[in-house]
């Protein structure tokens, strides 16, 4: 495929339809497409006459055609009828006027997808159907937004060429539940939002010491004691509270659902269930399970906690494998994410039982760790046994790296850029956040009084538009490695829907162009015209959005 600039395309695109009278697509698209080539003759003129295509008998495709007619609904206020074909027409470019969805081995990447206009229809192709979902996608970014209650008469899209494919494989986004819990209609929210900017993973926060959300049915005690505290700090300073009760837990119907609101946008679901430390919800209904023992009670302030699991007794690990089952029964992800940042360990460098351990498995402390800190190591890798014993893999925070784990351990990054280097450079999957850059819980604007109350800290659009989590001492040999970026939403000051929108955008697709497009693509100055344009379809949804951020 002869490549042209970006700039080149816009104008040929720009210059093939001079009518004021008839709206126009325009392929300027958030996360940017790989390659966008204009091609000559007249492009496909979108009616509310328009069918599209899919493969007769292949649910999953016409799924997607749903999606398509959905989002020009959306868009244009017409909807488009879906029929399926049995035998694939001979132009790419549609037939009869219609959107073709078509598989096409061809397209290299498992994600990629290439789109097709000309005067006789779209065509859509990839390999599998996420590659054509995210096609669909780029479409559905490309048209106009026709004012409510208004129906578009004609929509020119001018004739394309564009080939497209993600840069990581990993493309994901962390909801934290623990601290506040939000209903079903709100995670389903967050899922529209990440298929809208191309994400593929949905890290799910479900467990911490200010609430466990997550329904168990051989050990129902600890939702039933975990998923409530009795009231919540207001603010900052420890000693002012609200007084209210705050509850609530996923059922595993619950879970079911989003599981498959998830499946049919792409999107794989990985659960974090917390260890050893953040868990004093579980410690709620299992004190035993803990160093101290007596009573622990779901905490209502934040931060993290000298609480955590004991690591020294049987007890503990017979718990998590009774929790583990149960969550590889629910989720069918490859990966489990089972935490391990800040489990600080004073009490395990008095409790009999830890230190026990420690002497029975000859840890010693150096210039590397502590005896305790390899006690984490030795925690982690059990668990990951008993994950792997059922055919799951581990994903854990940065922290369990200093504890010493296996290479087979896929480690989270988030304070930095050290531990992407130093993990990968190890031999493990890394996948990059950085709460400097990606942590969209932090203000959009310097002016914090004109926002909502936060757990503070500043991190404008510019700065998260900036991350490149590619770091330069990554061996080049071990660059793939890092598999993939992820955003973070964290839930200690976001109780709610419309604060979980408004905090994630529009930062979040600043975050998708990190995920997806070649870092030389990354221009700031062409990436804001883009988002001006996405901010519409923002506007379309009626999701809150910081307006500030210019």
């Amino acid at each position: 495929m002869k490549l042209i600039s970006f700039l080149a395309c816009v104008a040929a695109v720009c210059s093939c339809h001079a009518s004021a009278a008839v709206a126009e697509a325009d392929y300027n698209v958030v996360p940017l497409p790989r390659h966008i080539e204009a091609q000559k003759g007249d492009g496909f003129v979108l009616t509310p006459d328009v069918k599209v295509l899919y493969p007769a008998g292949n649910s999953v495709m016409e799924r997607n055609a749903r999606f398509v007619a959905e989002y020009v609904g959306d868009n244009l206020g017409f909807t488009p009828g879906i029929e399926g074909y049995s035998s694939l027409p001979k132009s790419k470019k549609g037939s009869k006027g219609a959107i073709l969805l078509s598989l096409d081995g061809n397209v290299g990447n498992k994600e990629g997808y290439e789109i097709l206009v000309g005067k006789n229809g779209i065509g859509i192709s990839g390999a599998t159907p996420a590659g054509i979902f995210y096609g669909i996608q780029t479409l559905r970014k490309s048209l106009p937004v026709m004012p409510r209650d208004s129906v578009a008469g004609e929509v020119v899209l001018p004739a394309v060429s564009i080939y497209d494919e993600p840069r990581f494989g990993y493309r994901g986004m962390l909801l934290d539940c623990g601290r506040y819990f939000l209903p079903v209609s709100a995670v389903k929210q967050f899922i529209d939002l990440m298929a809208m900017h191309n994400m593929n993973t949905f890290h799910w926060h479900l467990t911490d010491d200010q609430g466990w959300r997550l329904e168990l049915k051989r050990h129902p005690e600890i939702t039933e004691k975990g998923s409530m505290r009795k009231e919540t700090i207001c603010g900052r300073v420890a000693g002012v509270y609200d007084g209210q009760p705050h509850g609530g837990y996923y059922t595993q119907e619950d879970v079911k659902d989003i599981l498959a609101y998830c499946a049919e946008r792409h999107i794989n679901v990985i659960p974090e269930i917390d260890m050893p430390g953040h868990t004093v919800s579980l410690l709620a209904s299992h004190p035993e399970v803990g160093c101290v023992g007596g009573h622990y009670d779901v905490s209502t302030h934040w931060g993290p906690h000298i609480d955590i699991l004991c690591a020294g007794k049987e007890s503990t690990f017979a718990l998590v494998e009774d929790i583990l089952d149960e969550v590889v029964e629910l989720f069918p992800s490859e990966y489990i994410n089972i935490g391990g940042d800040e489990a600080w360990k004073q009490r395990w460098e008095v409790c009999p039982d830890c230190q026990r351990k420690i002497k029975e498995l000859g840890l010693a402390s150096d210039d590397g760790a502590t005896a305790e800190h390899k006690l984490q190591g030795y925690f982690t890798k059990r668990v990951e046994k008993m994950l792997n014993d059922r055919g799951r893999k581990i994903i854990g925070w940065e922290e369990i790296f200093d504890a010493g784990v296996n290479p087979s351990t896929t480690i989270m990054a988030w304070h930095g850029f050290d531990y992407i280097v130093d993990s990968a450079n190890a031999g493990h999957d890394v996948i990059a956040g950085s709460s400097e850059y990606n942590y969209l819980d932090y203000y959009q604007r310097q002016n914090t009084g004109e926002e909502p109350f936060l757990i503070g800290k500043y991190l404008p659009l510019s700065k998260t538009y900036q991350y490149e989590p590619m770091d330069e001492r990554v061996l080049p040999e071990n660059r793939h490695h890092v598999i993939g970026v992820q955003g973070f939403v964290w839930g200690e000051f976001i109780d709610n829907a419309n604060l979980m929108t408004y905090q994630m955008l529009p930062r979040m697709a600043a975050v998708s162009e990190s995920q997806w497009i070649l870092p030389e693509q990354k221009l700031y100055h062409r990436f804001l015209p883009r988002l001006r344009r996405l901010t519409s379809l923002y506007d379309r949804y009626a999701y809150p959005w910081c307006r500030g951020w210019e």
